[in-house]
């Protein structure tokens, strides 16, 4: 059995924390989450690269700076009720896992949720639900949310993410078109929110009612 141990305090010390990222939860729970078990077989010895790998049905796995620093965004205390619009293979729902009290996770192809929410599982994380929907309508019957994070790009922010963020909620999504976005962090307060550039990144598109058409 292969250990990653030290790949991983490498990958955090020199991807992650170098490039500015400051959370010590966030920098711990970057280094305990075992993200060789979240990528195809073929390709764990890029586990620990910061890049993005594809994990089938065009979907891809984000590079580890981009899922720390968005996580780092959402600032987090360990009490917060988190909402995750695409699951993927799970390695950002494990993250957010090791940070909250509770993650309800949303994942569009139904095959992707159903491999997630057994990896998670049996990694232990007991904490957190996941199901295949259109993220861009949310888990309206579980809201409100303290945090919602969205790990793909979308065309403007989806009305019912903000409707669920409750009042000094966080809300971190990439707004663009499908060749690139801005990562914009959402506060809320009472009936308004405050809208925050954090810079360019590149996602796969966000598909649903409220967000790119298939």
């Amino acid at each position: 059995m292969i250990d990653y141990s030290d790949k991983r305090r490498r990958m955090v010390r020199e991807q992650i924390e170098a490039r500015g990222v400051r959370d010590l939860a966030v920098l711990k729970a970057m280094e305990k989450a075992p993200r060789h078990l979240f990528v195809p077989e073929v390709m764990l010895e890029q586990a620990y690269e910061d890049s993005p790998l594809p994990i089938g049905s065009k979907q891809t796995i984000s590079q580890p700076y981009t899922v720390a620093f968005m996580t780092e965004a959402l600032e987090l205390t360990g009490n917060e009720k988190v909402l995750e619009i695409g699951t993927g293979s799970g390695y950002q729902t494990a993250i957010l896992a090791e940070l909250s009290k509770e993650v309800y996770s949303l994942e569009r192809i139904p095959e992707l949720a159903k491999l997630a929410s057994k990896r998670l599982a049996e990694l232990g994380y007991k904490n957190v639900q996941v199901r295949a929907g259109d993220g861009t309508l949310g888990w309206p019957e579980a809201a409100p949310f303290a945090a919602i994070i969205v790990t793909a790009g979308a065309p403007e922010i989806p009305e019912p993410l903000l409707e669920q963020l409750e009042d000094r909620g966080r809300l971190v999504i990439p707004v663009g078109d499908k060749y690139s976005q801005t990562m914009i962090r959402v506060r809320k307060r009472g009936q308004e929110t405050a809208r925050e550039s954090l810079g360019p990144f590149r996602f796969v598109e966000l598909i649903g009612e409220h967000g790119h058409r298939e």
